[in-house]
């Protein structure tokens, strides 16, 4: 059973259940715990279950966060199509409250015991390969969250990844089709091709000033420049903050007896080995086999080689039933009373009930319980850093509470709460609703800064919160409201587009020629000639080939096979606005060597996961046909959202 567990933690639930620890709550977490007050607006409704702005708001700026994250130095504000990503974002909650009330209604259940082996088998929550409490609490509370709270998502999540599970592990395809799949991936075309580039049409291509402004009128209403803002602020973060005086060795001491029993002890530990006997169809015939194997063990067999040929616990018989070292709480409480109550090492248990089967415990080593001293250099240290920390997040809640009461009573200046606290005001740069460099590429500031409360009263922001120690609170320094472009103000910028545009119809009108000469019977080489291009010749080439621009490669293989003796034509859109003609010669299929065994199987492995994947969205659309789902407003992500 353990070993089932570890397996699955490699594949998707671990990356499910990894997303609920890093990314904070949003839908179903600490906001949906608490509930919403006030007015809230409702945007959808799931099943009767209800989606609100608010929710749907902390959800985008989730999503907004981990994006930034993810692309780091690559992110850029003012090319994120945030329209895509509300739609993304309000399309998870409806799918995730659909599966959580499908999988609540066809019984799929979690029960308090495979929670907890879930998380033990988690690699994020182990030290030396088996579970610690300690990193398990530190880990959650640095992302903000209790393990009441996350046990409840993982108790929601670990249903559909069931679910889930049941329907990938039901998709297969045959031999034959992995074959397939693999000659394909393995197929190699002949061709050449040429290219119509319209950069080389530019030089041609004359606009005139009548042009110009005729599309000046005809697009008037775009030629705007939008609204911006420059931002006064101030920041209050803890890593910032100035260090602490050193403490008294009584504080210290003090801090130690609070911590000593989950810090710097370390309980009792078991080097455990064991022989599961599972039930099967007969329990009784279990109990006899588990009852015989003791009998053995007891007149001198060796243990280790009984559990190599008779455990049914995979993840351990092969290592002699070892179980590596044991702390309270790790195993099923009967299991952990049986190796508990076994007084010294080398010694076996009596057969052993639990859930998974009979279990005939061997205890191999036994760890007494530590403590290590006050006066230990390595404690000290540890007291000390714990001293910093705790003195610094007093200091900076402290000073948050402040830096809020302050910036609200003086909401028209920023110069007090920048005295009491210490604080620099800074200033931000100009930026757009799409946002800028730092603070303003935070989805929040930009929608505090374009709201009204700051736009039009010029008033001091609430703290907005960049990540839980790190707060901002800005005003208004500059504001230019959105203002008309004038005809001479975009006569470069038309100008430019005309030309482009020309020049992508000439390159397409000389492919066009192209092609209409070769349906009409004209060689490649001479439709060519006349056209004047001169065609490239990859020679062989299969859909990985790296050298080849992927569009140019996705229609070559696209195209059908050409007639024998005759070329097959064929046309593709690069990127750059490129077009390129392609003559297509031959189409070569791969011969199977009996060495490509495992490539064709691992062929066949990606094609069962593309279809797993492709049966799991049918599945799960089909389901949420069955549920109730009721959009009732266009979400927004803030008071200001900047993708409207």
């Amino acid at each position: 059973m353990l070993q089932t567990i570890r397996d699955r933690m490699t594949g998707p639930i671990l990356w499910g259940i990894v997303g609920i620890l890093i990314v904070p709550f949003a839908f179903f977490g600490i906001q949906s715990l608490q509930g919403s007050g006030g007015a809230d607006p409702t945007v959808a409704e799931v099943g009767g279950v209800k989606i609100t702005q608010s929710q749907f708001r902390n959800a985008y700026q989730q999503a907004y966060q981990e994006l930034q994250q993810r692309l780091g130095e690559n992110f850029r504000a003012d090319e994120l199509q945030q329209a895509q990503l509300r739609d993304n974002v309000m399309k998870g909650l409806v799918q995730d409250l659909v599966l959580q009330q499908y999988t609540q209604r066809t019984g799929y259940r979690i029960d308090d015991a495979g929670v907890r082996e879930y998380l033990e088998a988690m690699p994020y929550f182990q030290e030396n390969g088996h579970f610690s409490a300690d990193r398990y609490r530190n880990m959650l509370k640095s992302a903000g969250q209790s393990p009441e709270q996350f046990e409840a998502r993982a108790r929601q999540q670990l249903p559909i990844e069931q679910l889930r599970g049941a329907v990938l592990d039901s998709a297969f395809i045959t031999p034959r089709e992995s074959e397939a799949a693999w000659n394909l991936l393995h197929q190699q075309r002949v061709f050449s091709y040429v290219k119509f580039e319209p950069a080389k049409y530019l030089a041609t291509v004359a606009i005139t000033d009548d042009q110009i402004k005729q599309r000046y009128e005809q697009k008037k209403d775009s030629f705007k420049a939008p609204e911006r803002i420059k931002l006064a602020y101030v920041e209050l973060a803890l890593d910032q903050l100035p260090k602490a005086t050193p403490p008294s060795a009584d504080v210290l001491k003090a801090i130690y007896e609070a911590r000593k029993a989950t810090l710097f002890s370390v309980p009792e530990q078991r080097r455990a080995s064991h022989i599961l006997i599972a039930f099967g169809a007969d329990k009784d015939a279990a109990k006899k086999k588990a009852e015989d194997l003791y009998a053995k063990i007891k007149a001198g067999a060796d243990f280790a080689e009984l559990a190599k040929a008779n455990s049914d616990d995979p993840g351990s018989k092969n290592k002699g039933g070892d179980l590596g070292l044991v702390k309270h709480g790790m195993m099923v409480p009967k299991f952990e009373a049986a190796l508990f109550a076994i007084d010294k090492a080398g010694d076996v248990s009596e057969p052993v009930q639990t859930e998974f089967g009979w279990h005939l415990i061997k205890l191999d080593e036994l760890k007494p319980a530590q403590t290590q001293p006050f006066d230990d250099a390595a404690v000290q240290k540890q007291l000390l850093d714990l001293y910093k920390q705790q003195d610094a997040v007093t200091r900076f809640n402290d000073m948050s509470t402040k830096l809020e009461q302050i910036s609200f009573e003086n909401s028209a200046s920023l110069d007090p709460v920048a005295k009491a606290l210490n604080l620099q005001i800074k200033t931000t740069e100009w930026f757009t609703r799409k946002g800028g460099g730092d603070i303003a590429a935070n989805q929040a500031v930009i929608a505090a800064a374009f709201s009204s409360d700051v736009v039009k009263d010029e008033n001091n922001s609430k703290p907005i919160a960049l990540d839980p120690q790190h707060l901002v609170v800005i005003r208004k320094a500059e504001y230019e409201a959105p203002r008309q472009l004038q005809l001479a103000d975009v006569t470069d910028q038309i100008r430019t587009e005309l030309k482009d545009e020309t020049a992508r119809a000439q390159a397409q009108a000389g492919a066009a020629a192209l092609l209409k000469n070769l349906d009409a019977g004209q060689t490649f080489e001479a439709a060519t000639k006349v056209a004047g291009v001169a065609p490239v010749s990859p020679g062989s080439v299969q859909r990985d080939n790296k050298d080849l621009p992927p569009a140019l490669l996705g229609a070559l293989f696209k195209m059908p096979h050409p007639a024998s003796g005759k070329l097959g034509y064929g046309e593709a859109n690069l990127d750059g606005g490129d077009i390129a003609v392609i003559a297509l010669s031959a189409v070569n299929d791969p011969a199977t060597q009996s060495t490509d065994t495992k490539d064709i199987q691992g062929s066949g492995t990606q094609l069962r996961d593309a279809l797993a994947g492709s049966e799991f969205s049918a599945y799960r659309d089909a389901v949420q046909k069955q549920v109730d789902v009721k959009i009732k407003a266009a979400p927004v992500t803030s008071d200001a959202d900047p993708g409207n």
